[in-house]
């Protein structure tokens, strides 16, 4: 599997990246080759007086490839111009990437309904599985928040195809999870709709197929309003990581606010697993 690994360069994303943990994680999911990633802003010119902001970060960039070659894995490394989100899609796209990932400080609700950040535009344009992988708030020598990437994992669905997607990205974590909680939110919509199978008996049949690869498994059925709820969850069972679907990336899509697994992204306290639909050919 190959990963890109989109920097800044801040501290940030250099907690995420030189986290041996991380690494390992990566690696236990089938993750062999890392593709590091920096985008220098288009009006950020390389002909200012006595700044090459290109080699600069081409430096930088060897750092990091050092520790991770160190850990086992093949690196490439890639300095582009442009803007950040479309340049990360686009590499994604010309390496045939398995997932992203991207670091983020958490941020409060009011600022994350800013749309300029590449995290955010991320979660919706991503045209690969895209991992928030979340760092310390308030703090200029940030943490990791979750070191075991998927050692325990909240799993959302509305049982939709999108949501099935996702569930199938469990061929590949199960080997770096230990623990899953599965979750469905009905909201007053819903109560109207006649199921073939209730939202407990769908759940049971996800759950038994983690068992059977010896996960432990334990599933929530809650009633309100999605976000809110799987957030919710989020603060009682404190995972790894919460896994969820997204619904497409349409241009209208992408303009709209208030998406459930942008919510997530946005507000979650730990890191976020986002699995978009197919790209349309």
């Amino acid at each position: 599997m190959r990963a890109l690994c989109a920097t800044d360069l801040s501290a940030a994303s250099e907690a995420a990246i030189e986290n041996e943990t991380c690494l390992e994680c990566l690696g236990r999911i089938g993750v062999d080759t890392i593709h590091l990633v920096t985008v220098v802003l288009a009006n950020v010119h390389s002909g200012m007086p006595g700044v090459n902001f290109e080699e600069q970060r081409r430096r930088a960039l060897d750092q990091y490839r050092t520790v991770i070659e160190a850990s086992g894995f093949d690196v490439e490394t890639h300095v582009v111009r442009g803007t950040p989100y479309r340049r990360i899609n686009g590499i994604a796209e010309a390496v045939h990437a398995d997932l992203s990932v991207i670091s983020s400080r958490g941020q409060s609700p009011l600022e994350n309904r800013i749309i300029g950040s590449t995290a955010r535009n991320l979660a919706r344009t991503t045209v690969v599985p895209l991992l928030v992988n979340r760092v310390e708030r308030g703090t200029d020598d940030p943490e990791v928040l979750r070191e075991h990437l998927f050692q325990r994992v909240l799993f959302a669905t509305d049982f939709s195809e999108n949501a099935d997607r996702a569930f199938d990205a469990f061929s590949y974590l199960r080997h770096a999870s230990e623990e899953v909680t599965l979750v469905h939110v009905r909201s007053p919509k819903d109560e109207d709709v006649d199921d073939d199978a209730s939202p407990q008996d769908q759940l049971a049949k996800r759950a038994s197929t983690l068992e059977n690869w010896g996960i432990e498994t334990q599933v929530e059925v809650r009633h309100g309003d999605p976000a809110n709820e799987i957030l919710a969850v989020e603060s009682e069972v404190t995972p790894s990581t919460v896994l969820v679907g997204s619904k497409g990336r349409s241009r209208i899509r992408r303009l709209l606010l208030g998406s459930v697994s942008e919510e997530i992204v946005a507000q979650a306290t730990g890191n976020v697993f986002l699995v978009p639909p197919p790209r349309a050919v």
